[in-house]
């Protein structure tokens, strides 16, 4: 007898139906499992073997043979333990085959004892199982929440496997779970260590990380040590626009399968930003190692990549950054797969202008060559520094500033993160149509049909395309950094102020 059932599995977020194919005969006792399964599933031979002893049922002495298909699919990850189990229990007459089995997706990893384990990628499990029109899922209770999150598809928190033979067996009622309630999930009441009330001077830098939150561009920070680079780049994530459901699915998405959800945070409904390290190795920036798992700059999707003292990362490693820059998304390729991962992030840099790092200092003396000097800032390449958007110059604060300041009243994030939120609510509404979220996702077809300029803007962009040499993807960063602007100012056309202030962020000729 050969027994059916199906399965789900995840390769990076998307998700396949695998049909499990169970044939036990009378040959020598043997267990084989085929069609490119990964190390956990050949290794659920084992776990199986004391589960099912451990709930009152047992692997006969036969050969077993379990076939996965489609073969041209890997299959990762314990959560076929379940399924292998059913499809031996079915063959063996346990349980009975009913509609239950076949309307319902089960995921677990098998302890010895029968009791299930958290599993990673139950949510895009979930979503993947809803859009396949399977009615329910059957999950241990560590990953409740997660995929409670999604509507219109039954929830069914279990035990261990004996629990699940009675239900199957004696269709004894279970209670699905309630749909989360996303509101419940929100951190209204979080107060973050850091506020742009607190950053002494910085006027400048302050409106530059203000444009670059509302309309989500690039930003680099130049400045001499102590002047505030590192303090500006994490008071930026109190300024951030909120997340929406679509974007906090797609993150937490990401997030499930790098095993980063818990019960506790079934779901990410915060903006924090991604920093760091710069012994950080490519392979960890961009896909997260030999098992191809998400890397940092899809952890930092919709959110903040930081980099600190970039001139200190190897230039290989900087070099890795441009593609996904440009294209928003990374493709990692293996021999049985290729993954595609988002990585539409804000990238955020901060260095000094030299390897002593004074050479802007007013104070003191910069003790560096000029060839030391040069060679430091070759580190970043034409093409890397052609995709930031905005170059801004962070100064030593004055000793002056610091005793003013105690009678003076900065503006604090809350108030900046109103006006950046309404200037992303702008955005979200015009977008809605094609699925954008800020201006700096536009491509050349979209500038065309969203950024209208004024004769007078168009005429001063000409101009500054001409005398400062600037290359055709600095000239669409440009009209989108300026949309930005416009929209912060409630602005439905680009005006020559807006041009003018996005050129006066662009990188200024060290010549």
């Amino acid at each position: 007898m050969i027994s059916l059932v199906h399965s789900i599995t995840v390769n990076g977020l998307d998700t396949t139906i695998v049909d499990i194919e169970v044939d036990i005969n009378q040959w020598l006792p043997a267990f084989t499992i085929v069609w490119l399964p990964d190390q956990w599933v050949q290794e659920s031979k084992e776990r199986l073997r004391s589960a099912l002893k451990s709930s009152g049922a047992k692997i006969p002495p036969s050969r077993i043979t379990v076939n996965l298909a489609p073969a041209n699919i890997k299959k990762s990850g314990p959560s076929f333990d379940v399924w292998i189990a059913i499809g031996i229990l079915l063959n063996q007459w346990y349980i009975k085959d009913n509609s239950l089995i076949k309307d319902s997706i089960f995921l677990w990893e098998l302890s010895l004892d029968g009791s299930f384990r958290h599993i990673p990628s139950v949510l895009p499990a979930t979503i993947g199982a809803k859009e396949k029109w399977f009615k329910r899922i059957f999950i241990p209770a560590h990953n409740t929440k997660e995929a409670s999150i999604i509507p219109d598809i039954e929830v069914i928190k279990i035990e261990n496997l004996t629990q699940l033979i009675d239900i199957l067996n004696t269709d004894m009622s279970y209670t699905p779970e309630e749909v989360l309630d996303l509101s419940s999930l929100r951190m209204n009441d979080y107060v973050s260590a850091y506020d742009f009330s607190h950053i002494i001077g910085q006027t400048h830098a302050k409106r530059a990380l203000e444009i670059s939150a509302a309309g989500g561009h690039n930003i680099l920070m130049e400045g001499p040590p102590g002047s505030g680079k590192t303090l500006l780049a994490k008071s930026f994530a109190t300024i951030l626009p909120d997340v929406t459901l679509d974007e906090a699915i797609e993150i937490s998405k990401i997030y499930s399968i790098s095993w980063l959800l818990t019960n506790d945070m079934p779901l990410i409904v915060e903006r924090p930003f991604r920093s760091i390290h710069h012994t950080a190795s490519s392979a960890s920036i961009i896909w997260g190692g030999t098992q191809a798992k998400p890397g940092e700059i899809s952890l930092a999707h919709k959110w903040i990549l930081f980099l600190d003292e970039i001139l200190e990362f190897q230039k290989s490693v900087l070099e890795v950054l441009r593609q996904p820059l440009e294209d928003g998304e990374i493709t990692v390729t293996r021999v049985n797969a290729s993954y595609v991962y988002p990585a539409k992030f804000s990238l955020v840099w901060a260095m000094n202008p030299c390897p002593c790092g004074y050479l802007t200092d007013p104070d003191k003396e910069c003790i560096c060559t000029p060839n030391q000097i040069a060679n430091y800032r070759g580190r970043l390449s034409g093409p890397l520094v052609d995709r930031i958007d905005m170059f801004i110059e962070v100064p030593k604060v004055p000793t002056k500033d610091f005793r003013d300041a105690k009678n003076q009243q900065s503006e604090s994030s809350q108030e900046i993160q109103k006006r950046v939120q309404n200037a992303r609510n702008i955005q979200l509404n015009r977008y809605k149509e094609i699925g954008l979220s800020s201006n700096s996702e536009m491509s050349s077809k979209n500038i065309k049909q969203f950024a209208n300029m004024t004769p007078e803007a168009e005429e001063i962009l000409a101009g500054a395309v001409k005398s400062m040499d600037l290359s055709a993807r600095s000239y669409y960063r440009i009209i989108k950094l300026s949309r930005t602007i416009a929209d912060l100012e409630s602005s439905d056309t680009i005006t020559e102020n807006h041009i003018l202030e996005a050129l006066s962020y662009r990188k200024k000729d060290e010549n």
